[in-house]
């Protein structure tokens, strides 16, 4: 009888703990509150760009910030026309251009924003810039750094203490909020997990991306020419799918995409 309480206070916990992504209707577990995730982020954030080099591009840091406020506007659009203006309170916008030579971008819990120079380098249209940020947008609305801290305090601790291990989750937040902004990932069960944000963001942030008026179609040239040269990384051991995997499922969703969002 107390193996059935426990398991049965367990699955009450987990289930309290649920969530819904927008746009894809996936169910999530949630273990931390948004209040928290937001602390922690900010906290990462102000630490990064406290000490990142700014670009001093002035044409560059105006067209990633004319991309970023229509995918913001896009974003704050579709949660109003979906009955969740309550998301709403979760995001303070804001765009950073950063001096720094990878191809790389990200947008923190909040809606913080960053691309680095060494992105722009391979971007020929602000189409395909919208194609990065609506992408890292993305994994900001469907809350996939929560999902990825809940989910590595699930292997970390186990079910049997995890009631003990998020009633001080304070100190659980920071420790996973290090590792998930570090982009730690183990093989196993933390990769696969976050390859299915990586596909659920390029979907996401296509639709983001229509929603805001951009072209989607230019995501697959983009994407071909980002795995055009240099070695790929076997799908199994990355936290992103393959190129082949990622541009066969874009091609395969645009359709759907552009029936429902385009203007």
């Amino acid at each position: 009888m107390k193996k059935f309480l426990f398991t049965l206070g367990i699955a009450s916990f987990l289930w309290a703990g649920c969530g819904t992504v927008p746009i894809t209707g996936r169910k999530q577990v949630l273990l931390v509150s948004d209040q928290e995730v937001l602390s922690s982020s900010l906290s990462q954030y102000s630490s990064y760009v406290s000490t990142a080099p700014r670009s001093g591009n002035a044409s560059h840091l105006a067209m990633v910030t004319r991309v970023g406020q229509r995918i913001a506007a896009a974003t704050e659009q579709y949660l109003r026309a979906n009955g969740l203006e309550s998301e709403l309170a979760n995001f303070a916008w804001e765009f950073n251009l950063v001096s720094d030579t990878q191809a790389n971008a990200f947008c923190m819990p909040g809606g913080k924003i960053v691309v680095y120079e060494g992105l722009l380098e391979l971007i020929a249209s602000e189409d395909e810039l919208a194609v990065v940020v609506g992408h890292e947008v993305a994994h900001a609305v469907a809350k996939h750094s929560n999902e990825r801290m809940s989910q590595q305090m699930l292997a970390e601790y186990g079910a049997q203490i995890l009631g003990a291990a998020v009633s001080e989750k304070s100190a659980a937040v920071q420790n996973m909020a290090s590792q998930v902004y570090g982009l730690g990932a183990q093989y196993g069960l933390m990769l696969p997990f976050s390859r299915k944000h990586e596909s659920e963001a390029d979907y996401m942030g296509l639709i983001l991306m229509t929603i805001a008026g951009y072209n989607p179609d230019v995501a697959v040239d983009f994407w071909q020419k980002m795995s055009a040269g240099g070695q790929q990384v076997p799908e199994f051991m990355s936290t992103h799918p393959s190129d082949a995997t990622r541009i066969k499922d874009i091609n395969k969703e645009l359709p759907k995409i552009k029936k429902n969002y385009q203007k």
